[in-house]
């Protein structure tokens, strides 16, 4: 079963588990993800696999992390951001994301910040480009540090404007849009390379947010339905997706990967 719909997935999974079929959850609510986690024994006992954070982050961010991984001998730092919504649900998460406590993990420690602070200008691919970025409540940081418990640092901050940070602690004010417009995701490594340079790398994509995780909630489906997730907690961030090249399932979707070159001139964004 997919869970696609809005709010907290962990009653309806643990039912479905129960039944022994594997389910596949997209969502990024931090209190829904930890209720999720909660089940790995259950999954694993039943002999199905339960796959958390399956959109686009936490979702298609931890197939981007793993796929960078193999260029660096140390990772010690993972950032996320995110840029626009797909449906109603996702546009109230949005907006409650903004006043909620957003979790970082640094140096040992899960820590948590205000949502809206810590503010970043920060260049998505083209053709979105640079946006104001602020922490937010999202799951990413816990799922990741859950597949890579050695990187220092991991955070996550989403795009928003001035009337999006003041509002948010405010029920909405209309109702939210049926489909957003166009969406993207960064995704930033730092660490280490195999010349033991201190570097940075930065892959993402543009996409309807709604189309990019929907590429991702299939693509772990079909894993699902031939054999090759293991029974148990599945996460984006796990070796397993690398394995099984899960990400280039994503790509043949349609779903085009962006990454930063360092150019001096014209687009700095090349194709993957």
């Amino acid at each position: 079963m997919v869970i696609a719909s809005g709010g907290r997935h962990a009653s309806l999974a643990a039912e479905v588990i129960t039944r022994r079929a594997s389910v596949v959850a997209v969502g990024d609510d931090l209190d829904g993800c930890r209720q999720l986690l909660e089940l790995e024994d259950q999954a694993r006992t039943a002999g199905v696999s339960l796959v958390v954070g399956a959109a686009l982050s936490p979702g298609l961010s931890g197939l981007i992390v793993r796929s960078m991984l193999p260029r660096l001998e140390t990772c010690t730092e993972v950032h996320i951001a995110m840029h626009g919504t797909a449906g109603p649900a996702c546009a109230r998460a949005y907006h409650r994301s903004l006043s909620g406590w957003s979790p970082t993990w640094r140096d040992g420690e899960m820590t948590s910040a205000p949502g809206g602070g810590g503010r970043e200008l920060l260049w998505f691919p083209e053709p979105v480009g640079p946006q104001d970025c602020y922490l937010a409540e999202i799951a990413s940081p816990l799922l990741l540090h859950r597949s890579l418990p050695d990187v220092r640092r991991i955070s996550v901050r989403r795009s928003a404007r001035r009337r999006d940070r003041v509002t948010s602690r405010l029920p909405m004010m209309k109702a939210p849009h049926s489909e957003g417009g166009l969406g993207a995701l960064r995704v930033e490594l730092r660490g280490v390379d195999h010349r033991g340079e201190q570097v940075s790398l930065v892959r993402g994509v543009a996409e309807q947010v709604g189309t990019a995780s929907a590429a991702v909630a299939s693509v772990f489906t079909e894993a699902v339905a031939d054999g090759l997730l293991h029974p148990g907690l599945v996460l984006a961030g796990d070796p397993v997706v690398a394995e099984h090249r899960l990400l280039h399932r994503v790509v043949a979707r349609g779903i085009r990967l962006q990454e930063y070159s360092g150019a001096a001139e014209g687009n700095a964004s090349s194709p993957v």
